[in-house]
């Protein structure tokens, strides 16, 4: 078996833990404040990265960039966040969907901080994402209220701006570094408010909570694991299947079904995301020296 198929399937399992996970926290807000279910998972994601920022502690935290850390943790707390958020507001399959403009997000901040080429294929794929959103989103149909929507593309913004943010500091800062801000600063920006919005769990609620946190731990490893293993590009291509994960756990877990209008935008946003993927590889491709 190639590393490019290993890299597939240990992305397969990595997209499937983190829907299982969204579909948990949908459980789960109903009992617990959003920023309460957020900090019992990064308490187990500061304690998986504890190896590691011990060994390179104090150096791994020191850093001539303060501001794009700072966005960058913005962001990645606003899209974990909202991500818990979403799945209480909207079906499960709609919140991932609307999720996947953090592609187009990325996209377009990339060509606007970055100096990254800002191609016709590129435009055209950002067009034509966006497209699939309203698709989904429907503005002026009854059906879905607008408001709600607005909640995972707030996440989705929140998380291109962390991609953005971490594509920039990974030319200066290390991974060490990298890991260590955001296992810490998003622990804290979501543990401070528990002195006010605590709830203790009982035991159902306490197995709930740990294992979210534990899975959602768990895939982001895998995930890591999948992108050492394969190409990026056939790695993260594997996200798209947590639409389906989502509609299956969705109808099991909730009795939801997806509406032609979901189902249409979340054809567009794949077609358009691996249409832009294609293209730019061709072109990356044919730059090189032959």
């Amino acid at each position: 078996m190639s590393n490019n198929i290993k890299g597939v399937l240990w992305g397969l399992l990595s997209a499937a833990l983190f829907t299982l996970v969204s579909a948990l926290a949908k459980i789960a807000v109903i009992e617990y404040h959003v920023l309460q279910i957020l900090f019992v998972r990064q308490c187990f994601v500061f304690a998986s990265a504890l190896p590691v920022l011990l060994k390179t502690f104090p150096h791994g935290f020191k850093t001539q960039h303060p501001l794009p850390h700072a966005l960058r943790l913005g962001g990645a707390f606003v899209a974990l966040s909202t991500g818990i958020w979403a799945v209480a507001l909207l079906p499960l399959t709609t919140a991932t969907t609307l999720a996947f403009a953090k592609i187009f997000f990325v996209a377009l901040l990339a060509s606007l901080f970055l100096g990254e080429a800002t191609t016709k294929t590129r435009v055209l794929g950002i067009a034509l994402g966006f497209l699939g959103v309203l698709i989904v989103i429907r503005p002026g149909f009854d059906g879905l209220a607008s408001l709600y929507a607005l909640v995972p593309l707030a996440g989705a913004l929140g998380a291109a701006v962390a991609v953005v943010c971490v594509r920039k500091l990974s030319q200066t800062e290390s991974t060490a570094t990298l890991l260590g801000y955001q296992a810490v600063f998003v622990g804290l920006m979501a543990g401070l408010p528990m002195f006010w919005l605590w709830k203790t769990p009982d035991l159902f609620g306490f197995v709930l909570l740990i294992s979210m946190a534990l899975i959602a731990t768990l895939g982001q490893w895998i995930g890591i694991k999948a992108l050492r293993l394969g190409e990026a590009s056939l790695v993260s291509s594997t996200e798209y299947f947590s639409l389906i994960y989502a509609a299956l756990l969705g109808l099991v877990l909730f009795s939801e079904l997806p509406d032609a209008f979901t189902l249409i935008g979340a054809a567009t946003i794949i077609f358009s995301a691996l249409y832009m993927m294609q293209k730019e590889h061709r072109r990356k491709a044919a730059l090189k020296p032959t």
